[in-house]
């Protein structure tokens, strides 16, 4: 990443959101870098009932695709690393109605990174098949999917099931 481009982030909002507040310009492991900077704000998410947490996540999908998309339009990079305003939502779909205990936090973090590292089927086809904002936060959602039903399926077990 050019100078400019590192300048961009914290002089351009729409740069600063994609690259989730600086934290996809870690040198390694941007994505989980990003996913771990999403954290603190799923804090501020649990405040909100489950119906406007949904909205929140939808709106903020939404702008997802828009700022992803003009960044890594601008940056001329299909889907650049260092965008991980994906791994920011993604996360957040995974954490929805997370059951009680500490533990099911750092368990459903695990499991979205796993998903979105492995990428299993659809997650593969829409990093592959979609392109622009949508595809780079698109399979970024089907992990955090992905995540949400294993957090569930391992909280079912244990009698701790949230939904």
């Amino acid at each position: 990443m050019t100078p400019e481009m590192r300048r961009r982030v914290f002089t351009d909002p729409r740069y600063f959101v994609a690259m989730g507040l600086g934290s996809g310009l870690a040198p390694r492991a941007p994505g989980t870098f990003g996913t771990l900077a999403a954290v603190p704000f799923y804090f501020a998410l649990i405040q909100l009932s489950p119906v406007w947490y949904l909205v929140a996540l939808i709106l903020l999908f939404a702008a997802g695709v828009y700022v992803c998309e003009f960044v890594s339009r601008e940056m001329e990079i299909k889907d650049p690393g260092a965008i991980v305003f994906d791994e920011f939502v993604g996360l957040w779909l995974s954490l929805f109605m997370l059951p009680g205990g500490w533990y099911w936090l750092p368990a459903g973090v695990v499991l979205f990174r796993v998903f979105d590292i492995l990428k299993p089927f659809p997650v593969s086809w829409f990093d592959r098949n979609v392109k622009g904002g949508l595809g780079i936060m698109a399979d970024d959602v089907v992990a955090g999917l992905y995540a949400l039903a294993a957090v569930q399926l391992l909280a079912l077990g244990t009698r701790e099931f949230a939904l």
